[in-house]
């Protein structure tokens, strides 16, 4: 899937799953603006150890990876531990439910620079065809920790 097709599903899925626009006052926002948007967007595949497929500009920037880098990373090391249980918690917990919000958590940049997640948006990514294809967040406050 092009990074064009990712932008335009997470648009979609999330207007299903919370039956609001993923951008306010825009039912259906241009791939541009999902990109350049005010929020950092971010979604993984459905991989056994799901690795990241998307990233827009924020997102990229928050965790201080190339596009490129940024979709060869499972999604769990963004946590910067190799078990976080409040990630796996919240993750069955969107599979069950379809969406959370409200979620906080600490994520970790590539240089290491941890950074406090809050009141994210987590929801199940599902296609016009009703397949499971991951799961997204929008994560629109944030602040670094050092």
């Amino acid at each position: 899937m092009t990074i064009r097709q990712q932008a335009k599903l997470l648009a979609s899925s999330y207007r299903a799953a919370l039956g609001r626009p993923l951008i306010s006052g825009v039912l259906v926002p241009s791939v541009d603006a999902i990109l350049k948007a005010d929020f950092a967007l971010l979604s993984h595949g459905t991989e056994t150890d799901p690795l990241f497929n998307f990233g827009n500009d924020l997102a990229l920037t928050l965790f201080e990876r190339s596009f490129e880098d940024f979709v060869r990373l499972p999604s769990r090391k963004s946590s910067g531990q190799t078990r976080d249980e409040d990630r796996i918690r919240l993750l069955e917990e969107v599979t069950r439910n379809g969406f959370i919000e409200n979620y906080s958590g600490i994520r970790v940049s590539a240089s290491g620079r941890r950074f406090e997640i809050s009141d994210a948006v987590v929801w199940n990514v599902i296609d016009e065809s009703g397949l499971y294809r991951g799961q997204a967040a929008k994560i629109s406050t944030w602040r670094y920790l050092d």
